[in-house]
């Protein structure tokens, strides 16, 4: 797993750095009037070039299959959807959309290959982010979902101020949430949320009883140096299987 994730992470930091800025028009007050409406990142303002997806998406399906983790069938289906230029951004279109409020199920030719696309569009979409955080005051989104595009969380950082800021799973966005309640189920009983804690408190897990799902985090109290997520996704990843074996997903 560990081998896997740093695979990836060069695969995306070598595309990250000739990534365009996106087309949404990149003024402060403008892309603050369109936070209550949000997320804020479209599908069409996301600088596709689509030889760089294809690219992508097939390094990324080889990356997972050399490390046992995605299967054959699954790979070759990533190939022929890279093959058909016509089909190729509706497939990609959907994945991105499915998971925003109002979205439509996911295409069939995406089911099962949501890792793969998400794991290839993410120096994409985490250029996206970069360049409109930069611009933005995200303070007054507290939704669970990313304010930008949507998508969920996958790790977070507790801040000196013992504030809960969620990272996103797709685009690396961060943003303001309540410290007790779950990010998946909204579920907020204290009674039902299990914490653990690394050995040396650097990391934490908080476990909700009710959906059964987990969200990592890095504790920045005490810590010598700000969140990596890249780094610090790879070094958790005992804790994740601590999770999963108390029947956590």
């Amino acid at each position: 797993a560990v081998d896997l994730q740093i695979e990836l992470l060069q695969l995306q930091r070598r595309v990250q750095a000739h990534v365009p800025l996106p087309s949404i028009k990149l003024d402060t007050d403008y892309l603050n009037s369109l936070l209550p409406h949000g997320p804020i990142l479209q599908f069409e303002h996301l600088p596709l070039d689509w030889s760089d997806v294809r690219f992508l998406l097939r390094a990324t399906a080889s990356a997972m299959q050399n490390q046992d983790a995605l299967e054959a069938g699954d790979a070759r289906r990533v190939d022929v959807l890279c093959r058909d230029s016509s089909r190729l951004p509706d497939v990609v279109k959907s994945w991105y959309n499915s998971v925003r409020p109002g979205g439509r199920p996911i295409d069939q030719e995406a089911a099962g290959l949501e890792t793969v696309i998400q794991q290839a569009l993410r120096p994409i979409l985490t250029r996206c982010a970069e360049a409109i955080m930069a611009r933005t005051d995200l303070s007054a989104w507290g939704r669970h979902i990313c304010p930008l595009c949507g998508g969920e969380p996958d790790f977070a950082v507790i801040t000196p101020a013992a504030e809960r800021l969620l990272i996103c799973s797709r685009c690396a966005a961060r943003w303001r949430f309540d410290q007790i309640a779950c990010p998946y189920c909204l579920n907020s009983d204290r009674t039902k949320i299990t914490s653990l804690a690394s050995r040396d408190g650097q990391y934490r897990l908080s476990c909700c009883d009710a959906c059964l799902r987990y969200l990592k985090a890095f504790d920045a109290r005490h810590a010598s140096r700000p969140v990596m997520p890249a780094v610090d996704s790879i070094a958790t990843l005992p804790l994740d299987a601590a999770a999963m074996q108390r029947g956590y997903q």
